[in-house]
């Protein structure tokens, strides 16, 4: 049981860092298209690979902190069931929810995107818009990216679920806790 809670700790360590480095793509994604309004309605000026490359920034940021975003437990749920159960009851619902869902989700998305990805790195696709960005295939390496760190998020929760179910939950630091989340709620 050590050992699981050694991958929980590790997956979440991962997820932490990508997510806290990527999350500053905000700051530069709104500093770009303040850029391209400023272009557009001061100088009217128009330069097309900006505009790609706040969508693009943006597209890196979301996908890339999916995993942070789940770790946090930043995503949605039916929270009118789930808030009131006890804990070994939410233990039971993110069990099958990873298992049944998310992490077969995550096996189409790598199952169907790996072929994408690989065909534009084979031609170094860039934007299809003339005067756009090159690197389109670094952005859409970012669907596997996607895939990787929200399925591994989905293995260190259902590992967690498992602790919590064997009464071994106490193994986890008490920011990996059930409820470490709870004090950010508005109520």
């Amino acid at each position: 049981m050590q050992f699981l809670a050694l991958i929980i700790r590790a997956i979440s360590a991962l997820n932490r860092a990508v997510g806290e480095v990527l999350s500053w793509l905000a700051l530069v994604c709104v500093l770009v298209c303040f850029a391209v309004v400023v272009q557009r309605y001061f100088f009217n000026v128009s330069t097309l690979w900006m505009q790609d490359l706040y969508v693009w920034v943006g597209g890196a940021m979301f996908t890339g902190v999916a995993g942070f975003a789940l770790l946090r437990d930043d995503h949605v749920r039916v929270d009118i069931f789930y808030r009131p159960a006890s804990i070994k009851r939410k233990a039971a619902a993110d069990l099958f929810g990873v298992l049944v869902f998310l992490l077969p989700f995550m096996y189409v998305v790598l199952y169907y995107g790996w072929p994408s990805v690989r065909r534009s790195w084979g031609f170094y696709e860039a934007s299809g818009n003339i005067g756009g960005m090159p690197g389109l295939f670094i952005l859409k390496s970012f669907i596997i990216l996607f895939a990787v760190l929200v399925g591994l998020q989905g293995i260190a929760m259902a590992l967690r679920a498992i602790l919590v179910l064997t009464d071994r939950e106490s193994l986890l630091p008490d920011h990996l806790r059930y409820g470490a989340n709870d004090a950010k709620e508005v109520h």
